[in-house]
Formats: structure tokens, C-alpha cells, sequence
């Protein structure tokens, strides 16, 4: 893995074929220093944007790619920090450049988006009657069998991903199964991305087990309670899980608890506007 060393001032959608991941922010939900921590994925010719929050397509802008340049999405749950630039989205592709962009998405999660969050600001911008299928086009995931818990699978090009379910919200759930629909994303099969998740040791150990991961990039709240994973939690992981783990969704005051993430063993902390990229 290489990280660049400074921020990336523009980025780009294609690349020579490695896979290059550019964290468009690191930060939580409330940061107000830090953008969301929303992620693209590049390789080759092939692109995938995983959540689109709020604030994603403003800092897209800062560094030269304009959201309608974006063609593919995947989401890992329905908080405003990872949809809430959405309605952008498919706003602007049915009225602006007249192409619908394109989400990984199973039945059940689309139905809760739709009807949950975009189906208000959209659904009757013609009169009424307007669908999902109106403003994206869809790429249905595969439900893998064998998996520790439920994951399904998907490709964009050279880009694979596979979506184990995750124990997010509410805070009151005993497992993913009680769990509203929450996923981390694995890309190729070497690097996790968790997305928003309570500390679930089950998740981390059993995918680790079965891919062993380079990178592990991990939720991180910086006290414990509600429904993310805090430092303290993750502090009890096996010390060869935190060495190739890497801290994200962080709050602004991030800096206080750099001694104690690096006296955990902990790779790093993401690095916002940075660019990881793992050669082919």
C-alpha cells in the first residue's frame, strides 16, 4: 500500500490499473472540520463511489470531479452523512445530464432508500408517479452462501465488492440480524471497509480469517456509547488485526487521542483528501 504524500488536488476516474482508493473525508456525522467519510474507488477504467453524503459532492468540486461525473454508487446504510447527496444525484441525471447513474443495490435495501429517504423530493417532480427505476439504473447483488452472515456480491469492471450485513443502529440491537440494513464493503477481497458499525469482533475476526486483509479500515468513535465503534472497544482486538488497522469516521478532535491509538498498536488514523493506492 502507498499513501500519497500529500492531499490529492485532483482526482480522476480513471487510473493505469492499480486500485486506488481517495477518502473524500475521514470524518463523523457532526464534524465540522472534517468532511464525511465517504470513499471512491478507482482502478483501471472502472470507478465506484461508496455513500454519497451531504457534503460529498461540495468536496468533489474542491478537487476538480463534479458529482455527475460519477456513474456508479454503492451504500452502505441511510444516514444523511451517506445519502444525503442523493437526491443530487439523481436529480441532475434525469433533469441535467439526461443519463441515470448507476447503484449496486439489492431489492430490499432499494425499497427502504426509496421509500425512506429520495422518494419525497422526487417522486412527484412530474406530476407524481415516479420510481427508483426512473433515476438510477441498477446492478443487483448476488447473495453469496457459506459466509458467516449474510453477504452479497457485486462487480463494477475490475472493481469486486462483497457486503457483509453489519450491527450499526439502533443501539438496542443485539446483532446484525436486529439490526436496521447496514453493510460493510470488502473491495477485491483484500481491503475492508466498515463503513458505520458498533464494535463487532465477529465481523473484523471471521472476514479476516477468510481473506486476510491488507487493510482494515475501521470506524472509530472517540468514546464509548451509542451506535459506532469506539477506540477503546476496538483497543481489544488481537494486536496483528490493529496493526493493518486503519482508524476513520472520527470526530475533530481526533489529535487528542493519538498517543493512545498508537500505544494500541493501531496503523494510522485516515488521511482525508489522501489517496491509498495497492498496486495489481
Amino acid at each position: 500500500m502507498k499513501i500519497s504524500s500529500g492531499k490529492t488536488r485532483k482526482v480522476k476516474l480513471t487510473n493505469r490499473g492499480d486500485l486506488a482508493l481517495y477518502f473524500i473525508g475521514a470524518g463523523s456525522a457532526f464534524a465540522k472540520t472534517l468532511n464525511q467519510t465517504n470513499l471512491l474507488v478507482v482502478s483501471a477504467q472502472d470507478h465506484l463511489l461508496i455513500d454519497c453524503g451531504s457534503r460529498c459532492s461540495q468536496a468533489l468540486h474542491a478537487v476538480g470531479l463534479p458529482l455527475t461525473d460519477i456513474r456508479n454508487f454503492v451504500i452502505t446504510h441511510s444516514h444523511a452523512d451517506h445519502i444525503g447527496g442523493l437526491e443530487e444525484a439523481q436529480l441532475t441525471g434525469r433533469y441535467l445530464t439526461r443519463k441515470k447513474p448507476h447503484m449496486l443495490v439489492n431489492r430490499r435495501y432499494e425499497k427502504i432508500l426509496w421509500e425512506q429517504s429520495l422518494r419525497g423530493g422526487s417522486e412527484k417532480s412530474e406530476g407524481g408517479g415516479l420510481a427508483f427505476s426512473d433515476f438510477w439504473t441498477v446492478t443487483r447483488p448476488v447473495k453469496l452462501k457459506g459466509f458467516p452472515r449474510e453477504t452479497w456480491d457485486a462487480s463494477v469492471g475490475s472493481i469486486n465488492i462483497k457486503m457483509p450485513r453489519t450491527m450499526h443502529f439502533p443501539d438496542s440491537a443485539t446483532s446484525w440480524r436486529n439490526s436496521a440494513w447496514s453493510c460493510a464493503i470488502v473491495i477485491n477481497n483484500k481491503i475492508l471497509f466498515s463503513s458505520d458499525t458498533r464494535f463487532d469482533s465477529e465481523l473484523i475476526e471471521s472476514y479476516d480469517k477468510l481473506f486476510n486483509f491488507e487493510v482494515i479500515f475501521h470506524d472509530c468513535q472517540l468514546f464509548t456509547g451509542g451506535v459506532h465503534a469506539s477506540l477503546d472497544e476496538l483497543s481489544t482486538l488481537p494486536l496483528p488485526i490493529k496493526r493493518k488497522m486503519i482508524l476513520m469516521h472520527y470526530g475533530d478532535n481526533w489529535r487528542d487521542h493519538r498517543l493512545s491509538a498508537r500505544q494500541a498498536g493501531f496503523h494510522s488514523w485516515a488521511r482525508e483528501g489522501h489517496t491509498y493506492t495497492f498496486p495489481d
